[in-house]
């Protein structure tokens, strides 16, 4: 490898913070068992939060980016990677107390790791990233609690971000009939050819005002938004029913009763993606790779952008304005 290599560097000083691109060395990186040569990242609202002055995540500065990324194993002090083996590391600290996939080389721990598997490409691997994978997480969470294509429509809400995008697909392509919600009216077309059924809007979940008890509408939901609207569809979902939550757009406070818990059974499945035990990881890797996989990745793909590029495309997903995946291609 180069002496010298490239990655984005987010630095505070009193309120002031600065994203660039800088140069690195390895002697720059943080310890870890396994150093790896990245291919590809991607951009998550994780991401953006880490790039501003009050995002409060990044636990230490300087800080590079990144709680995804994928590529090739260089050197590895684990039995368990060899160089040339082709890898995916997310979550954890990655981008947030140590240094992250925004860079042309990372190092980090060996348990943070799991094998690139058979049937998908580096490049697929951060189509997927922490979005994609956590609405597998989410959707296998809901067959483990009984979820049945008998049972009527799945919910997807915030459905054209990251997450909800990879569930109406995964969905879709079990054979759920999807309801897919969201605030964006011009993309419902988009979101049909990722296999929704119907796309309504997000005043169909929410329209103000959270009911103790409402009609029985949906069989499941997959939800990354959280606060109101998810009050609201829990007391729309069917007897013995389950919700996936996995995010809080829309607030952290869940202003619910207990009346749809105790009179429908219904579940509130909390889903963590950075935490997430290494089997369990690695289950649904393979997922994704396998019957979890839709058939046009490419599809998920808003723009590819480069080291460069992300000072500008990072805060377009704090203003609403992504759609699927922001793709980051870091080598060649």
């Amino acid at each position: 490898m180069t002496d010298t290599f490239k990655a984005l560097v987010v630095n505070k000083q009193a309120d002031d913070v600065s994203v660039q691109v800088k140069n690195l060395t390895v002697d720059d990186l943080p310890e870890g068992e396994v150093l790896i040569k990245v291919h590809y990242s991607g951009v998550n609202y994780k991401d953006s939060i880490a790039s501003i002055a009050n995002g409060n995540i990044v636990k230490n500065y300087p800080m590079v980016p990144g709680i995804d990324m994928s590529g090739e194993v260089v050197s590895s002090e684990d039995g368990r990677f060899q160089p040339g083996d082709h890898v995916i590391a997310t979550s954890y600290e990655i981008g947030v107390s140590r240094y992250g996939g925004y860079s042309e080389f990372a190092r980090v721990p060996a348990e943070y790791i799991v094998a690139l598997p058979e049937g998908m490409t580096t490049r697929e691997a951060m189509i997927i990233g922490t979005a994609g994978f956590t609405a597998g997480l989410s959707v296998q969470r809901l067959l483990e609690n009984g979820l049945d294509k008998n049972n009527g429509p799945v919910l997807v809400t915030g459905a054209t971000g990251g997450v909800g995008s990879f569930a109406v697909a995964i969905l879709n392509k079990l054979g759920f009939e999807v309801e897919a919600s969201t605030g964006k009216a011009e993309e419902a077309e988009y979101l049909k050819e990722l296999g929704a059924a119907r796309v309504i809007s997000r005043e169909e979940v929410y329209d103000g005002e959270v009911k103790q008890i409402a009609s029985q509408r949906w069989a499941a939901a997959v939800d990354p938004v959280g606060g109101e609207p998810l009050a609201s569809l829990l007391t729309q979902l069917k007897y013995n029913g389950s919700a996936a939550v996995s995010g809080l757009t829309a607030g952290t406070k869940v202003p619910t009763s207990v009346m749809p818990f105790i009179l429908r059974g219904i579940n509130l499945l909390g889903i963590d993606s950075v935490y997430c035990p290494k089997p369990t990881r690695e289950k649904i890797w393979l997922q994704m790779a396998t019957a979890f996989k839709p058939g046009d990745m490419e599809s998920f793909v808003l723009k590819e952008v480069t080291l460069e590029e992300l000072p500008e495309t990072l805060p377009k997903l704090l203003k609403g304005q992504a759609r699927g995946r922001y793709l980051v291609r870091i080598a060649d």
